[in-house]
């Protein structure tokens, strides 16, 4: 099937360095039993799409599934402004509170955004939407809020927003790193801020920076 194991490891080995599975594992930083296990189970963790598109520029929804092009830069031709990219939605949502265990990187559809206005705020490639439930970053983020995430942006600079991966939850806040420590805020005052350090550290993933947030009124 076209979504199963051997078909995405075709498909990435065809459009990057990858040629092993030794290799796939060392990419993603994990043990060959975890990409073994993948494969027996016939079935590819979400992250893994999620992490091995933003690496490589590749459009997850192909790499997932085959579908579409491989890479999303084919779809338009940047430099004329009446140029638009598609940017894809992801199904896992960022939780503005505790922690959303909703973290599946399946493709719902795809927004489209002028190219100039990406290009301008980093490489459309590594971008994603996700939708955000909770209301601890509050104002300036609100349930129900679609943020635009650049992947790449994985760097902490303080007070800023980001996507962040605490074990098997996702949540969105503004994160802070001291000395041994990585601190996650909320702007809403009913929340007191999460400190993670020695092992702690082990467990987080920060996923990348929020760029923008856009708002539906009901």
């Amino acid at each position: 099937m076209s979504n199963g194991f051997e078909a995405f490891f075709k498909r990435l080995c065809s459009e990057t360095e990858i040629k092993n599975q030794s290799q796939l594992a060392r990419i993603l930083d994990l043990g060959r039993a975890a990409v073994s296990l993948a494969k027996r189970k016939d079935s590819v963790p979400a992250r893994w799409i999620l992490d091995l598109s933003a690496q490589y520029g590749l459009n997850p929804l192909w790499l997932e599934k085959g579908k579409g092009l491989p890479r999303p830069e084919a779809v338009a031709t940047a430099g004329d402004e009446d140029d638009y990219m598609e940017v894809p939605k992801v199904r896992a949502r960022l939780c503005a509170g505790g922690g959303s265990f909703e973290t599946e990187g399946q493709v719902e559809g795809y927004y489209s955004f002028r190219s100039d206005w990406l290009q301008m705020r980093g490489n459309p490639v590594n971008m994603v939407l996700m939708e955000v439930i909770g209301n601890s970053m509050e104002p300036e983020i609100k349930e129900g809020d679609m943020v635009l995430i650049d992947e790449s942006r994985t760097d902490v600079l303080s007070g800023g927003i980001y996507a962040v991966g605490v074990e098997d939850t996702v949540m969105v806040k503004r994160v802070e790193r001291l000395p041994g420590t990585l601190v996650l805020r909320s702007d809403n005052v009913d929340y007191s801020p999460i400190h993670l350090s020695g092992d702690e550290l082990n467990n987080v993933r920060v996923i990348g920076k929020v760029l923008w947030a856009s708002r539906e009124y009901r």
